[in-house]
């Protein structure tokens, strides 16, 4: 029995594209998945994985089986001296989840609020936001292994953070597939309001409460992100460039207004925002897509784009951001 289906994959990535898949799968358990993978069903070609679809760009005819992770659950697992420990299933909605724990009284993640997506998908890209990545609040996470069906507990040492980055974007880690996620939340909580725009939205509030910095994010985000429910697009579309002093230096000194974040091995985070702003991309068309007129960071698709659409507007991007400053910007979400 194929358990195997055709779908139309448009509705479940937030660019919008006009996608299918001849092969897909909704995944609602843990042992869904590992009979699936004890079964060997995925030793004779490609899997996708999906959560949210907000980070992916995905072809017209997407020739692999895909898994759409649908695990549900939400609890609180334990305690430690510093943290309140809470799991949440991988098909959870990221920032259902987030209100959820401020809700429960357990703050942490209101800097993370509104970001698309769901839980599971967090960590592969160690998703972050104002002054906040995902790293700093996780404990562990469950995954099953595609080829055999086995069942692993990673740490954030086996994880391999990075900045938008983790071990499951690369070779070694593609084939687990990650079933829940749980979180390290501060009992001590502080607010962390270090971010310029975060700051701004809480001005003349001294101690603003977990919900008040959520509510901040959420004003925030909405103001300069396009919702993907009226346009299509993913977020963020690349990463911010991380380069040496010594290239960094160089880059100030051409273009002062360049802003720039020390990191603590010494390199230097770029605003990939301003360097494509600066390359005249904000507002700009190529086609059906092109940059958001309130936010050159987000490729926007206006209307019946394909991925070779997104492509030919990343490319053209990219050359003239390399041109003008010498930079490589390298794109977030995943083409499939």
């Amino acid at each position: 029995m194929n358990l195997f289906a055709p779908a139309d994959l448009t509705p479940l990535n937030t660019l919008g594209l006009r996608s299918h898949a001849q092969s897909l799968l909704r995944i609602d358990s843990v042992a869904q998945l590992e009979a699936l993978a004890l079964g060997r069903a995925f030793m004779d070609g490609p899997v996708v994985v999906l959560g949210g679809g907000s980070n992916i760009v995905a072809p017209q005819e997407v020739h692999a089986r895909v898994l759409q992770m649908a695990i549900h659950g939400r609890e609180r697992v334990g305690q430690t001296a510093d943290h309140w420990l809470v799991r949440a299933g991988a098909g959870e909605v990221w920032h259902d989840f987030v209100r959820w724990t401020l809700e429960q009284g357990l703050p942490g993640l209101e800097n993370l609020s509104l970001i698309p997506g769901t839980v599971g998908a967090a960590p592969i890209q160690n998703i972050g936001a104002y002054g906040l990545e995902l790293a700093s609040r996780f404990h562990s996470l469950e995954a099953v292994h595609l080829d055999g069906g086995e069942t692993r507990t990673f740490t954030a040492a086996e994880c391999r953070f990075g900045y938008r980055d983790s071990v499951f974007k690369h070779a070694d880690g593609v084939r687990w597939v990650i079933v829940s996620v749980t979180f390290a939340l501060p009992r001590r909580w502080q607010a962390v309001k270090g971010y310029a725009d975060v700051a701004r939205e809480l001005e003349g509030i001294a101690e603003p409460t977990p919900l008040q910095v959520s509510d901040a994010v959420v004003a925030i985000r909405q103001h300069k992100l396009p919702d993907p429910s009226r346009i299509g697009n993913a977020g963020s579309f690349f990463k911010n460039p991380v380069v040496s002093a010594t290239q960094h230096a160089a880059l100030a000194s051409a273009h002062p207004g360049l802003p720039a974040y020390p990191q603590a091995d010494g390199t230097v985070k770029l605003a990939a925002g301003w360097l494509i702003e600066q390359a005249g991309w904000k507002g700009r068309r190529l086609g059906p897509v092109g940059m958001y007129e309130r936010q050159a960071l987000v490729l926007v698709n206006h209307g019946g784009a394909t991925s070779q659409d997104v492509r030919a507007l990343a490319d053209a991007v990219q050359a003239d951001v390399a041109q003008r400053f010498g930079v490589r910007l390298e794109p977030e979400p995943v083409f499939l």
